[in-house]
């Protein structure tokens, strides 16, 4: 959601930028912009509405040259996408400012600087930044200065990139709530909002903490923290490369990641198996005796977190016997709510910044929880440095706005937290054991499941031309029906929802006719008998069946189903395998509709304003 780079260097800085927003298209924008200061002296902007490659075309007529300057590409929050309210903003012909995130006092800033003489060009509450800081500088103070003041009066969460034509040899960059990160160079340093952007350029990154005002030179890195102390924070070495963000042999990111399921799940699992589950100190010294002291677990996520934690649950209370609540992270911070003794607090983000789930994170340090736990997938993440106790995930760079890859080894990671709980909460040795062997086949049992690609592409082709569909599903697959729908909807723009199958006749079943698909998770489980008089209500009004099932005998029956064989999976685990077939029918699906897979409308992969 959003994106900024920015940079200052010895060389043209134009290039780096423009590969930075390409690198940061995954996280939903609707316009683009960049600013330079020019050689003359002079900040230089060129802004397009739709994507990076409208401003590309627009900069390879009239090239924006200099060894300073800000990008960013904005998904709007403040006023429609047009070129006005694209970022950056302007005060004058002296300020350019680029910002993610939300003001949310900026309508009364914007009724006091009118009042001083301040013209508006956009809707936004990111220009009101902009002409703040120019009239703090009018005041005297320099640059950093200016920006730690206007800070103290922006009310919400943000992150800011900054830079002055008065002061060509500056960059500031301002982090509160929005992440924000400093890529490390020779003679050149860089402010992104995301590794992916800078990794072209650097591979040595400081994370910005909360109230945290940044000084760039080429030279040099400094850091004021809130209170105006100079600083130091940590420098980490990514790993990661630039080719990490590329599609290789794939039509689509969404369609890579979910073929780099099962490494990715290997990896998940890599040294955490042992020949009797998992090994003593998962989650780090001293885990132990706190997994022992557990007595319930409270998990908060958003989106597809949130449907991982709902199968979680499943896990916990029903072989732990363990009392578990599971909530959307946007609900629970803006309600009352009672803490189980001795509770565990869970939350699960892909990016570690999703701000709902860091807000509710912060919120609940305020009551009585045993400890916090972050199921993540990026380890220098605000939601990981700020819990107790962190289990990554393993996934790897995730560009597709859908999420595949981080949803199933966020399944794995929430299965091996059960197996450690288990160890102090009644789950047997052998049980334990037999879990780590149905663990290890995991990944080979998923590349199975892609071997279904074409008839899933099949299943897709008569699923195209529909305007809703309905996903089914018992027990911990009814979480699985749920992302399926969601996977649907978020990139091929059909209308789906998933119930439990055993709530068809209480309202849903009105919908069924031969227009209305209804999609149906049917694993050979003690539920399936249940299921099968859920299908007979479907098939009896003309209903149209899509079935995945990993023992189409054990249905019987014949007309009005379409059925798809899934490879049998232990039944704790089949979730996880059920879950791929899914994600490969709702990409199939889009493609063949002609929408944008990785870049859907309207979303963005990191959510970090509310």
């Amino acid at each position: 959601m959003c994106g900024i780079i920015g940079a200052i260097a010895r060389r043209d800085v134009q290039p780096i930028l423009l590969e930075g927003l390409r690198r940061l298209e995954y996280r939903g924008y609707d316009s683009a912009g960049l600013v330079v200061l020019d050689p003359g002296g002079a900040l230089r902007r060129e802004r397009a509405v739709g994507k990076v490659e409208a401003l590309a075309r627009r900069l390879a007529e009239r090239p924006l040259a200099g060894q300073l300057g800000l990008a960013h590409t904005r998904w709007a929050t403040h006023g429609g996408p047009t070129e006005a309210n694209a970022h950056p903003h302007l005060s004058g012909d002296d300020i350019a400012v680029v910002h993610n995130g939300i003001i949310e006092n900026h309508q009364a800033l914007r009724t006091e600087l009118e009042a001083r003489g301040y013209t508006f060009t956009s809707d936004t509450d990111t220009e009101v930044i902009a002409h703040l800081i120019m009239d703090t500088c009018r005041q005297g103070l320099d640059l950093p200065e200016a920006v730690r003041r206007v800070g103290h009066r922006l009310q919400g969460a943000y992150a800011l990139g900054v830079v002055r034509r008065d002061d060509p040899d500056r960059l500031v960059a301002v982090r509160q709530g929005s992440p924000l990160i400093i890529g490390l160079g020779i003679g050149e340093h860089f402010i992104a909002s995301d590794i992916q952007a800078m990794l072209p350029v650097t591979q040595r990154f400081i994370h910005l903490e909360n109230g945290d005002i940044a000084e760039l030179t080429r030279d040099e890195v400094r850091i004021l923290d809130a209170d105006g102390h100079a600083v130091t924070r940590p420098v980490s070495e990514s790993a990661l490369t630039a080719a990490a963000a590329d599609r290789g042999r794939f039509r689509h990111f969404m369609l890579k990641e979910i073929h780099e399921q099962p490494r990715a799940v290997a990896e998940t699992l890599e040294g955490r198996l042992t020949e009797d589950g998992v090994p003593e100190g998962l989650l780090g010294p001293g885990s132990e005796d706190l997994l022992a002291r557990v007595r319930s677990v409270q998990i908060l996520a958003c989106g597809t977190s949130y449907h991982a934690g709902l199968v979680a649950r499943y896990w916990i209370e029903g072989l732990l016997g363990l009392p578990c609540r599971v909530e959307v992270a946007s609900e629970f911070r803006y309600r009352r709510h009672a803490v189980l003794p001795d509770c565990l607090l869970v939350t699960i983000s892909q990016s570690g910044e999703t701000a709902d789930s860091l807000a509710a994170l912060r919120q609940a340090g305020e009551d009585d929880y045993l400890a916090s736990l972050a199921v993540c997938n990026v380890p220098e993440s605000s939601l990981v440095r700020e819990s107790d106790l962190v289990l990554m995930t393993h996934a790897g760079p995730e560009i597709g706005v859908a999420s595949t890859k981080a949803f199933t080894t966020q399944l794995v990671a929430l299965f091996l937290l059960t197996l450690a709980l288990g160890r102090h909460h009644g789950l047997d040795a052998d049980r334990r054991r037999t879990f780590a062997q149905h663990l290890r086949a995991l990944p080979a049992a998923l590349e199975k499941v892609l071997a279904l690609d074409a008839p899933v592409e099949r299943l897709a082709m008569t699923l195209v031309d529909k305007q809703h569909a309905l996903f089914l599903g018992r027990g911990a697959h009814y979480p699985i029906a749920l992302e399926g729908a969601l996977k649907l909807k978020e990139i091929s723009y059909i209308h789906a929802e998933a119930y439990p199958a055993g709530e068809l006749k209480h309202g849903p079943l009105a919908l069924v006719d031969a227009d209305m698909p209804v999609v149906v998770v049917a694993p050979n489980n003690p539920l399936l008998e249940k299921l099968k008089s859920n299908l007979e209500e479907v098939r009896a009004r003309g209903g149209h069946l899509m079935v995945f099932a990993d023992d189409v005998t054990a249905l019987g029956g014949d007309g009005g189903i379409q059925c798809l064989a899934v490879p049998p999976a232990d039944d704790w685990l089949s979730p996880i395998v059920h879950t791929v077939p899914l994600q490969l029918l709702a990409y199939h699906t889009a493609v063949l509709k002609g929408t944008d897979v990785d870049q859907p409308r309207n979303l963005a992969k990191s959510v970090t304003v509310e």
